[in-house]
């Protein structure tokens, strides 16, 4: 008689079929050509658009955000805007990929340590009118240089297709942010040449139809797969023999599971350095990301536009970012220190409340108002709003290691009155103390750079030790841009993980990338040309506070799938009522 089938075989024979599939199309999918996947991507944007409205006002239901409020401008531009946005960009790389034309016209500097940067954005005319004043710089690592950076870009497709060896990879997806999922099988599918079987998180499994529906094209040639399943189904798939590698985005507990096992058995691995898992993992993990305040002439108008990207750097989608602000790090004896979180503080409360959905949240919440000294305002279980920590002492060692995700900010004053001595105070202060590299934002006033010195300035910025850099920017819009590298700052190990390991986005495909610089403008537009600042954005959509962002959202979604003049003057008129 036949001994039963273990019960795992029929819980999850879903999910062997999916990775038999990819399998049997994995070497298929390596081989295909350029042409092919031009057409591909095509056919992605199409099938996008079809579902973009659906996908946005889904997502924003499922986060509880009221109908028609613009809020749900987040789901917009973090959902289908943003992939997109992904779409184009590789469409622009693949279109240049012989002989790496697409390399051509990209500005490449020397920087103050030796290495060189590469200028992507502004990258177009549509990049100069819709992103006026953003600038994005992607810093190489060591040995990368103007004249062999074709050579450390787009390695994969050095290899002609028909010698390719296909591989099965894993994507662990995110549950906060809805491009994540789809971009991180872009990066395997695209620029690793990887057939993919993307695991949902159960908190917005709710997706899959509309990404299956995006993403048909990849699923119709057998080189994705789309799943949902639990932590159970999650184990299974990370130890299946038909996955090769392994993606996560997610927290660093997630990663050290998945590499070393649980609880004692991944302690007693890790401390004999014995991974259970064995398969290469990439991962992006987060981080208690800080926000550093240069004193300079700000004045009340300064003020109360950078505590509203203060509080978006916080509160955007509810405080579930991995780069959300967790450490706002402002001079102690600065005239502007005390206005400035009064005015963070108010703009937060002037918000609609912010379901706070994702799980854990009231818990880790609770958490850190118990462990706050002088907490203002400190919010009951049920509150949405923020909890604010006004000073962090020496040996508060667990706002400095603990990533929070929810809504909570700390502050650490550091007593520096010189702008670039609190500036290089600073920088120490986030490499030394805080946990994670993933983003690190500066705010500073243009004359305070120009006291600094631009060339100064950025030998400062060359110890700060993050993969993302926003200067008068969030480090999220580094995310959102999406050719530019997305990950922590390389050297974390398996036995580190810290923000994790590898980059994904990156859509020029750059191999050895260090991090990214972005840079927006100090002011909005049109104040900012009474001081001789020249760009035309406006309060940024991405902004918390912006009134148009839902319908902003969803006009540059359709610019993307089809940029043209005729488009421009709405999006226009709508930012700058918002």
């Amino acid at each position: 008689m036949a001994q039963p089938a273990p019960v795992e075989q029929f819980a999850f024979g879903h999910l062997d079929q999916a990775i038999a599939e990819l399998q049997a199309n994995k070497n298929a999918w390596a081989r295909t050509s350029v042409e092919e996947r031009l057409s591909i991507l095509a056919d992605i944007k199409k099938a996008l658009m079809n579902v973009a409205e659906s996908w946005a006002l889904t997502a924003a239901r499922k986060k509880q955000i009221p109908a028609g409020s613009p809020l749900a401008g987040e789901e917009w531009i973090s959902g289908p805007y943003a992939l997109m946005s992904g779409c184009n960009a590789l469409i622009q790389t693949l279109s240049g990929m012989k002989d790496k034309t697409f390399l051509q016209g990209l500005p490449v500097r020397d920087l103050a340590n030796g290495r060189i940067a590469v200028s992507v954005v502004p990258n177009s005319l549509w990049d100069r009118l819709l992103l006026s004043g953003v600038k994005a710089e992607i810093w190489m690592q060591a040995g990368v240089t103007k004249d062999n950076l074709a050579s450390h870009t787009a390695g994969a497709y050095d290899v002609p297709p028909e010698k390719r060896e296909g591989k099965v990879a894993l994507v662990l997806g995110a549950g906060n942010i809805a491009a994540i999922a789809p971009l991180d099988c872009f990066q395997k599918l695209f620029s690793e040449h990887q057939a993919t079987i993307l695991k949902l998180n159960p908190v917005n499994d709710y997706l899959i139809d509309v990404l299956e529906a995006a993403l048909k094209p990849l699923i119709a040639r057998g080189a994705l797969r789309i799943v949902k399943g639990g932590a159970d189904a999650g184990e299974y798939l990370c130890n299946h023999p038909g996955v090769d590698e392994i993606h996560i985005t997610g927290a660093e507990a997630s990663h050290d599971v998945i590499v070393w096992g649980p609880g004692e058995e991944g302690r007693r691995n890790k401390q004999a350095g014995a991974p259970r898992n064995r398969r290469p993992i990439t991962s992006e993990l987060g981080a208690v990301c800080p926000t550093i305040v240069v004193p300079g002439p700000w004045s009340a108008a300064d003020l109360s536009f950078q505590a509203e990207h203060i509080a978006t750097q916080k509160m955007h989608n509810s405080g579930f970012n991995c780069i959300a602000c967790q450490m706002l790090i402002a001079p102690e004896r600065w005239e502007g220190t005390a206005p400035l979180l009064q005015k963070i503080e108010a703009t937060i409360k002037a918000m609609p409340p912010r379901a706070p959905y994702y799980p854990g949240a009231t818990r880790r919440m609770s958490d850190f108002s118990d462990r706050g000294h002088d907490a203002a305002n400190p919010a009951p279980a049920n509150d949405s709003s923020c909890v604010v920590v006004p000073f962090v002492r020496d040996g508060d060692a667990w706002f400095e290691t603990n990533e929070v995700f929810a809504p909570a900010m700390s502050v650490r004053r550091i007593d520096e009155t010189d702008p670039e001595a609190f500036l290089r105070a600073a920088i120490a202060y986030a490499n030394t103390r805080l946990r994670g590299t993933l983003g690190a934002n500066i705010l500073i006033h243009p004359a305070t750079m120009r006291k600094i010195g631009r060339k100064t300035f950025e030998a400062i910025l060359v110890d700060l030790r993050y993969g993302c850099i926003a200067i008068n920017a969030w480090s999220g819009l580094g995310f959102l841009l999406v050719k530019t590298p997305w990950g922590a700052f390389p050297g974390h190990t398996l036995d580190d993980a810290q923000s994790g390991i590898g980059f994904v986005h990156n859509t020029f495909m750059f191999d050895k990338p260090e991090r990214t610089v972005v840079e927006a403008p100090f002011r909005p537009y049109p104040r900012n040309l009474l001081s001789g600042e020249m760009s035309l954005l406006p309060r940024p959509p991405w902004f918390v506070t912006n009134r148009k962002q839902h319908v902003i959202g969803k006009l540059l979604t359709s610019f993307e799938y089809r940029p043209s003049w005729l488009k421009i003057p709405q999006i226009f008129l709508n930012a700058l009522m918002g």
